[in-house]
């Protein structure tokens, strides 16, 4: 697939226009045309791209058959995370990957046409005055300083490949409960405020300081890990918890 481009950029200012014309096609399908975007979308259907035209048109799509594709490929299968997720947690991680493409086929472009050092560099500072489409969708600064504020982040021990995505996907609850020897005393004691009037879900106990606790994106009703079946180490790869009881909500939507 060419992504119905009407020309082949060779220039650095055509790559650029090539450049904002998908930016703008991809950004209407997940901010003013995110309901037809959402429905099209259909996790029943085969792995779907999100694709962005030059005409500033988008397109939800099978990927192309022929191999190598005719351009780099978008994020492939964005339909089957739609009802895993909340909605704007799912549209925030189709916008990072949407991001990723542009750049993928601006210097496939790039390198297509033999841009130099000089040229590559000029591309780039160009492509990032402009807002990411995950900051357009998100609202990114604002939002990642308040995102979840209320739960505590015990990230700091892990490594942050993907700083403007970390916090915006960071689930609402606690991966992990301080233990006795995490972080600082101050932290330990508030985390124990902020739950030892809390029931698990599942059992009805109370929450314990060195117990693992999880809550449910859905429901937002905490749990003791060891009630639901999740370890710590699961937690870590979980982006969206949903509880047993939520999770027959195949359509669960925010």
């Amino acid at each position: 697939m060419d992504g119905g481009a009407p020309y082949n950029p060779r220039t650095v200012e055509e790559v650029f226009r090539d450049f904002k014309g998908r930016r703008a096609g991809m950004i209407k399908a997940l901010t003013t045309d995110v309901e037809e975007f959402y429905q099209q979308c259909d996790p029943e259907k085969e792995n779907l791209c999100l694709y962005g035209f030059p005409s500033e048109q988008w397109e939800v799509n099978l990927p192309a058959e022929e191999v190598p594709p005719e351009l780099p490929e978008p994020a492939l299968g964005i339909n089957f995370a739609r009802d895993g997720m909340q909605e704007k947690d799912w549209l925030s991680l189709v916008a990072v990957h949407s991001d990723a493409w542009l750049l993928s086929v601006a210097f496939y472009f790039g390198a297509r046409f033999g841009f130099d050092k000089a040229d590559r560099k000029r591309l780039f500072n160009m492509i990032t005055d402009l807002p990411t489409i995950f900051e357009v969708v998100t609202g990114a600064v604002k939002k990642q300083t308040k995102e979840k504020s209320s739960v505590s982040n015990h990230s700091s021990n892990k490594s942050k490949s993907n700083s403007k995505q970390s916090t915006e996907s960071q689930p609402k609850y606690s991966k992990a409960v301080p233990l006795k020897d995490e972080d600082d005393d101050g932290m330990e004691e508030e985390d124990d405020e902020e739950h030892g009037e809390t029931l698990c879900g599942a059992c009805g106990e109370n929450y314990a300081g060195d117990e693992f606790w999880i809550c449910c994106d859905i429901c937002e009703k905490w749990f003791h890990g060891k009630c639901v079946k999740i370890t710590p180490a699961r937690a870590e790869h979980i982006k969206q918890y949903k509880c047993p009881s939520c999770s027959g909500n195949k359509r669960a939507r925010p």
